[in-house]
C-alpha cells in the first residue's frame, strides 16, 4: 500500500514539475541570438559561430548548468540566413537533462533603403532524461535516531527518456541604429511527460518581445559611419504560462572594451518572485571579430545571497565568408548586432 501511495505521489510531483516548466534563460540574451529569436539567424550578415555557458546557483548543493553552441551564415544571393544550434540543460538534483538540436532559417526583406524586415523559423528535436537516485522517502528517515537509511522499501516507477519535436517562429525589423522583434516558441506545445498517457505535462508556449537602440559616442554622425564607441539600450519581455519576465540592460562599447549593467524582474512589483537579479557585464570586442563576455547575477529575490547568483560566459567569432570585394558586401555588413551581450 505504501509503495502505491509513494508511486502516486511521485507521479504527481513529476506532473507538477513538468506542467509548470519554463525555458532556461541567459542573462546575456543577445549573446545567444538564435535562442532569442529565429529571425536573428544571419542577422549580422556575417558568418558566426558561438558558445554560451551558464552556471546558476552554485552556492546550493545542486545547481543548474546550461550549454549552447550555434553556427549561422548569411547568404547574400538568397537574402537568407541559415543556422544550426545545440543546447543542453542539466539540473543536478534529479539529474534532469534536456538536450536539443535545432535547424533555423530566416529571410531578409529590404523594405526601405536602410530598413530590413526579417522573419524566421526553427525546428528542433528535444530529448529529456532523468534519474531519481537522490529522492528521499519517508521510511528512510529515522526521527528517533536522527539518521537516514540508504535503502527504501518503496518502488520508483520506471520510465524511458522522452523525445519530441518543437517548433518556433519569429520576426524582426531593424536598421543600423535600432531593432524590434517578436518570437513565439513551442507553438506546438509538446508533451514533456516521461509517461505517455499524461496530458498535463505540456510545455506552454513562450511569447517574447525584444528590441534595442544604439547611440554612437563622440563626434560621429548619428546616422552614419562611426560605431567604434557606442551605448546600447536593450530589453526583452517574455511570458510563458503564468510566468512573466523582463530583462533590461545598458551596455557601452569603448574601443575594444564592453561594460554593462542589467536587471531581471518586473519593475514596480515588490515582494514577488519577479524581482530576481542585478547583472554586471564585462567583455571585449576584438577587431578580428572575436567577442568574449562574462556576466554575474546578483540575486535580489527572496532566494537570497546563499545561492551565490549565476555565472555566465559567452564567446563568438564573426567573419565575412568569401571575398569582401565581391558585390561590395563589406559595406553591407549589419553592425547593430555585432557586439551586444
Amino acid at each position: 500500500m505504501m509503495a502505491k501511495i509513494t508511486s502516486i505521489a511521485l507521479l504527481a510531483m513529476l506532473i507538477s514539475f513538468q506542467g509548470f516548466s519554463q525555458d532556461f534563460h541567459f542573462s546575456q540574451f543577445y549573446a545567444s541570438p538564435l535562442n532569442l529569436n529565429p529571425a536573428l539567424t544571419g542577422s549580422t550578415e556575417l558568418t558566426r559561430v558561438g558558445i554560451n555557458y551558464r552556471k546558476q546557483w552554485p552556492g546550493l548543493s545542486y545547481d543548474f548548468n546550461a550549454y549552447s553552441a550555434y553556427f549561422d551564415h548569411y547568404s547574400y544571393d538568397l537574402n537568407s540566413g541559415f543556422g544550426i544550434m545545440v543546447n543542453s540543460f542539466q539540473e543536478a538534483n534529479m539529474q534532469i537533462n534536456t538536450s536539443d538540436i535545432s535547424f533555423l532559417y530566416s529571410y531578409n526583406l529590404q523594405v526601405a533603403e536602410s530598413w530590413n524586415f526579417r522573419f524566421g523559423g526553427q525546428g528542433a528535436w528535444v530529448r529529456r532524461s532523468a534519474k531519481l537516485d537522490n529522492l528521499l522517502f519517508g521510511d528512510q528517515v529515522d526521527l528517533f535516531n536522527r539518521t537516514v537509511n540508504q535503502t527504501s522499501i518503496d518502488q520508483i516507477p520506471d520510465f524511458e527518456p522522452n523525445g519530441y519535436l518543437d517548433f518556433s517562429f519569429g520576426a524582426l525589423v531593424n536598421n543600423d541604429m535600432m531593432w524590434l522583434g517578436a518570437s513565439a516558441h513551442h507553438i506546438n506545445q509538446p508533451n514533456l511527460s516521461f509517461f505517455p498517457d499524461n496530458e498535463a505535462g505540456v510545455l506552454p508556449m513562450k511569447w517574447s518581445v525584444h528590441g534595442g537602440v544604439n547611440f554612437p559616442l563622440g563626434a560621429s554622425d548619428y546616422f552614419g559611419s562611426n560605431f567604434d564607441n557606442q551605448v546600447s539600450i536593450l530589453a526583452n519581455y517574455k511570458q510563458q504560462g503564468p510566468f512573466q519576465q523582463l530583462d533590461m540592460a545598458v551596455q557601452a562599447l569603448y574601443g575594444n572594451v564592453i561594460g554593462g549593467l542589467g536587471y531581471r524582474g518586473i519593475p514596480g512589483l515588490r515582494n514577488t518572485p519577479n524581482q530576481d537579479s542585478i547583472i554586471l557585464m564585462l567583455g571585449v570586442n576584438l577587431e578580428n571579430g572575436l567577442v568574449i563576455g562574462y556576466s554575474y547575477d546578483f540575486m535580489i529575490s527572496n532566494i537570497g545571497y546563499q545561492t551565490r547568483g549565476a555565472h555566465e560566459v559567452s564567446i563568438r567569432y564573426q567573419f565575412l565568408l568569401g571575398d569582401p570585394r565581391s558585390r561590395n558586401q563589406k559595406s553591407r555588413v549589419m553592425r547593430c548586432f555585432k557586439y551586444m551581450m
